[in-house]
């Protein structure tokens, strides 16, 4: 008697929505600061948990910018991911550009091409803004991040090869 072996292959396929969100909603104000504290407590974000003023206000603050845009990636209507990108100007193109402030993926989601269906929005909201270019900074050892950065097309950029490339720079002001 012969015996048969049946494999079953049960392939589950998630559905993302990609929104740009109104953070002056509760719940969209939520998850901001929810995104935020997991990102904030991850390596990559700093280690370090959000104050409570930042818990407390970051949303209603955000929200009263308006050049800021925030993106989330939904699964089952769950945000899962987020960009909060914020409006610049270029003044060697004389045209508005749009900085990618911060990326988050929930750490169960990474790995699932969410941060290139958001980068994807984040693109299109700065194509119909009349945007010039993105922009966007990352650790040098965040190597998942720069990857998927480079795959999507950003590069570090020089304005003079002999120059080298444009470095990022902060002076913090407070705490």
């Amino acid at each position: 008697m012969r015996q048969v072996l049946v494999i079953f292959y049960f392939i589950v396929a998630i559905v993302f929505e990609i929104i740009n969100a109104d953070i002056s909603t509760p719940i969209y104000a939520k998850a901001l600061v929810d995104l935020l504290s997991i990102y904030a407590l991850d390596r990559m974000g700093g280690g370090t948990e959000l104050s409570s003023y930042v818990k407390e206000n970051l949303a209603q603050m955000l929200s009263t910018r308006s050049n800021v845009r925030v993106i989330f990636a939904l699964a089952d209507d769950e945000p899962i991911g987020m960009i909060i990108c914020m409006e610049g100007f270029s003044t060697f193109s004389c045209q508005p550009l749009l900085n990618i402030h911060d990326v988050i993926v929930k750490p169960e989601y990474r790995g699932q091409g969410v941060s290139k269906m958001m980068l994807a929005k984040a693109e299109e909201i700065a194509i119909e803004l009349g945007c010039c270019k993105l922009t966007l900074e990352v650790l040098q050892g965040n190597t998942a991040a720069r990857s998927a950065y480079t795959k999507f097309g950003f590069a570090s950029y020089q304005l003079d090869p002999l120059m080298g490339d444009a470095l990022f720079l902060q002076k913090k002001l407070s705490a």
